[in-house]
């Protein structure tokens, strides 16, 4: 019933620290959406710095939404309105499998999904993240206007056209929010590729907690994001090539964010693709630690792993150490240039015994090109090799490889799920009997990220049809709209015509082809500044 979803917007507000409100009055209105649970949007420092952008500005009110499994209609926290009083709906996408989500969503605001359904008198539909940065055309005909790459680049002038362009007509204000560099409007069809935009200095750009709770993972902590990318070229990451170049904040903004942390909470959690890869990590940590900051961090690189960054963790309570060594094989890290060794891992497993953690947390996928029968054996070899190195609890997540649009990866063929199935039965089988959890995604739902992640405005069309989530159901919508999920999943010859190529990533084709090539042959190639540019072209 609607009281009581208004019971529980209010009595989640009643826990918040740092919640923006703001009049309506002479203020556009946009609902910030994040299609998942308040627990897993609260967590998301892309969407609360967007938040904090929009509610900068005098003339916007910026309030926050999210999905919920109970079914209800949708409201924003602030005022616990509906999504249809709001001019805007914003929405903020990290995963593809959110999708559905958005759909549901809509529905339930009694909000047509398809944008060639709605008219003036329905909120105009954005979204924007790192899923849609890569590939926008699943979202493009349930979308009015797709943001293409970070949002304190483009979110400031396009809060501007909107201020300006509301009350000329929707088809006005669409073609002023296609003129905006990194905006794309599908019904546009730009001349050229919408050019990702990306922030060049980002200690001009705080990203840090602004609304803190403690109902959400992270509750317990400040998050701050130290640096931005990752130069490692993993050849399967969306999120490495997503947020080229890797940009670092320097040592002594990092530490002013701090201490205006510390006044909140006394446990920093340092945000990163690649935390231990910052050049001044050490210096970061022992100058938290100085500053009485109990750490935490997201997983760890372990080629090397500073011993330094450790103990802080250690000393700060941390219980769990995470590390993502990807593939069981040297042959095959090599082939998705994580270069990590066996003797790195070994030694990452004694450290985390050393310091007394009480959780050794490992990543891998499975489904990796060319992976073998013998590649998911090593997996399990250098799991339970490590176990000799830390008796304590080990967990062992296993993830099914998604090709992902913009990636060296993006002509591979996604393995068949049944091959997924049988090659996690057996890691489970081998595991489990050992003490040693192991967590794993569905293959069946992987394939379809698959078909999301390389997916065109057909299977948008699809996705919006659907009023319930479930295989069957997505199944079915594809069928009804003539598609077959194999077509989404196959190899790609290197010079067909790519539907992502819509947006300009940044990063040559020629340069994603050489690096295929070099993942055939086992090379690597080395990383991103500070090592050398390998020219991508992405600084361009």
């Amino acid at each position: 019933m609607r009281w009581e979803i208004i019971a529980e917007a209010k009595r989640i507000l009643e826990r918040e620290e740092g919640t923006i409100r703001k009049d309506w009055g002479g203020r556009l209105p946009i609902a910030l959406i994040y299609p998942n649970t308040y627990y897993v949007g609260m967590s998301n420092l892309g969407l609360q710095t967007i938040y904090r952008l929009l509610n900068e500005r005098a003339d916007v009110v910026c309030e926050r939404a999210f999905w919920s499994a109970g079914g209800e209609q949708p409201i924003s926290l602030e005022s616990q309105r509906p999504l249809a009083d709001f001019a805007v709906l914003a929405f903020s996408v990290s995963f593809e499998m959110d999708y559905f989500n958005l759909v549901d969503m809509l529905r339930r605001a009694g909000i047509p999904p398809l944008a060639e359904e709605r008219d003036e008198s329905h909120p105009l539909i954005l979204a924007g993240g790192a899923a849609i940065t890569a590939n926008p055309l699943p979202l493009a005909p349930i979308c009015d206007a797709l943001v293409i790459g970070e949002g304190e680049v483009v979110v400031p002038p396009l809060a501007e056209a909107l201020l300006e362009g509301m009350g000329e007509g929707r088809d006005g204000l669409l073609e002023a929010l296609a003129r905006i560099p990194g905006v794309y409007v599908p019904g546009q069809r730009p001349a050229r590729p919408v050019r990702r935009q990306w922030a060049r200095d980002l200690d001009a750009h705080p990203t840090a907690s602004v609304v803190l709770t403690p109902d959400t993972e992270f509750g317990d902590m400040y998050l701050m994001e130290i640096a931005r990318g990752c130069g490692r070229g993993c050849r399967f990451c969306l999120a490495g090539y997503s947020y080229r170049p890797p940009r670092e904040r320097s040592l002594e903004a990092l530490l002013r964010q701090a201490e205006e942390g510390l006044k909140r909470r006394d446990r920093i959690g340092l945000v990163s693709a690649a935390v231990s890869d910052h050049s001044r990590i050490g210096e970061l940590a022992a100058g938290l630690r100085a500053m009485g900051a109990r750490l935490s961090v997201s997983s760890l690189r372990v080629d090397p792993l500073p011993e330094a960054l450790v103990r802080a963790l250690a000393e700060s309570g941390t219980r769990t150490l995470t590390m993502a060594p990807e593939a069981g094989s040297e042959r095959l890290r090599a082939l998705i240039n994580k270069n990590v060794s066996q003797d790195d891992l070994m030694r990452a497993a004694e450290l985390a015994a050393r310091y007394r953690f009480a959780q050794l947390k490992l990543y891998f996928m499975i489904g990796l090109p060319t992976e073998t029968e013998e590649d998911v054996r090593a997996i399990v070899e250098l799991v339970l090799a490590a176990r000799k190195r830390f008796p304590r609890r080990m967990t062992v997540n296993v993830t099914p490889f998604v090709p992902k649009a913009h990636t060296p990866f993006q002509w591979v063929a996604m393995a068949p799920t049944e091959v997924l199935k049988r090659r996690l039965n057996y890691i489970e089988q081998a595991l489990r009997p050992q003490g040693i959890a192991v967590r794993s995604e569905s293959p069946a739902w992987a394939a379809v990220q698959g078909v999301l992640a390389r997916g065109d405005e057909r299977v948008g069309r699809a996705l919006a049809s659907m009023e319930k989530r479930s295989l069957a159901a997505w199944r079915k919508a594809l069928h009804r709209h003539g598609l077959d999920e194999a077509d989404y999943l196959r190899e790609r010859s290197l010079d067909e015509p790519l539907p992502w190529a819509v947006v300009d990533a940044g990063i040559s084709q020629a340069y994603l082809r050489r690096e295929l090539e070099r993942a055939w042959a086992g090379r690597p190639t080395t990383p991103c500044p500070p090592a050398g540019c390998v020219a991508c072209g992405v600084c361009e």
